[in-house]
């Protein structure tokens, strides 16, 4: 098995976004802290994870700051994990990859989940990118000015 190689220091945004959360274990693991799972144990049986492997995405996801460990909200003894501002930054990476998933993913009568807005339990509008004035652009209206220098290695982009 190849080891893996960090994008840390990659000139690129995606690269080392990647680098932070680019496996399924972690980004399941902060799809459901939106979704308020905030236990262990909760986190460990929703998803199915090893507990070996769970420990280490909390404690890797906690050292980057995208959670942090918190006093159990019932007063127990336990600890509850937390998404940070910097993690509550995903959201909408996170509902980018749910909406290219139902685009994608399923067959016409597939069960899924919805995302709704909670003031009026209505489906949330698509995502889109807009320029600076506001016009809906598509990938081919963007480009990526490139910065040559130190970071031009793997994942430069």
């Amino acid at each position: 098995m190849a080891k893996r190689v960090s994008l840390w220091d990659a000139g690129c945004p995606v690269a080392r976004a990647l680098d932070v959360i680019g496996d399924w274990w972690s980004l399941l693991i902060i799809r459901d802290a939106f979704d308020g799972v905030r236990r262990y144990n909760e986190f460990q049986t929703g998803l199915g994870i090893a507990k070996g492997m769970l420990a280490i995405r909390l404690r890797d996801l906690s050292e980057r700051g995208i959670l942090e460990t918190a006093p159990a909200s019932d007063g127990s003894a336990y600890k509850e994990y937390v998404l940070t501002e910097k993690g509550r930054g995903l959201f909408l990476v996170i509902v980018a990859l749910r909406q290219w998933g139902e685009d994608h993913l399923y067959r016409s009568d597939d069960v899924r989940s919805s995302l709704l807005e909670r003031e009026t339990d209505t489906p949330v509008a698509r995502l889109e990118l807009r320029s600076q004035n506001g016009r809906r652009l598509t990938w081919s209206e963007t480009r990526v000015k490139k910065v040559d220098g130190p970071n031009d290695g793997p994942g430069a982009r």
